[in-house]
């Protein structure tokens, strides 16, 4: 298996949206990603978008326009990702503010984590919390 030395994230999640730019706002607003990248499509649809957050990246486009991952995803339901966080009270309190739907205020699990959830515009659960797996490598 190959390694990844270059400090780039090797798992990146993968999402496709009915509507990419209002995913995109959400995200970087109510959730504290970074745009780093959209490109359009000749329609001005959103081919592909990258989100920041810490060293970690979630791409994005929209739903129905062709290709082959499109074309994979077409039945696929929600999905869920959970994205590490240092403050997860303050993080919770940014999305609260921006009107996004919490699914489990910041809660203390056994395993040592505080976590909370929340859904998206169009009913992807994001966890947002402490743990941190390690990778090995």
């Amino acid at each position: 298996m190959a390694g990844n030395d270059s400090g780039r994230p090797s798992i990146c999640p993968t999402l496709r949206y009915a509507d990419p730019r209002a995913a995109i706002r959400q995200l970087t607003t109510a959730f504290g990603f970074t745009e780093i990248a959209v490109y359009e499509g000749q329609d001005g649809s959103v081919a592909h978008a990258e989100l920041g957050q810490g060293n970690g990246v979630v791409m994005l486009g929209s739903k129905g326009k062709g290709g082959r991952f499109d074309e994979a995803m077409k039945n696929g339901g929600v999905s869920g990702v959970y994205v590490v966080v240092a403050d997860v009270d303050a993080h919770h309190r940014r999305a609260v503010e921006q009107g996004a739907e919490i699914l489990m205020p910041p809660t203390d699990q056994d395993y040592g984590s505080r976590d909370y959830m929340a859904r998206d515009l169009e009913g992807n659960v994001w966890s947002f919390g402490t743990y941190a797996p390690e990778a090995l490598g």
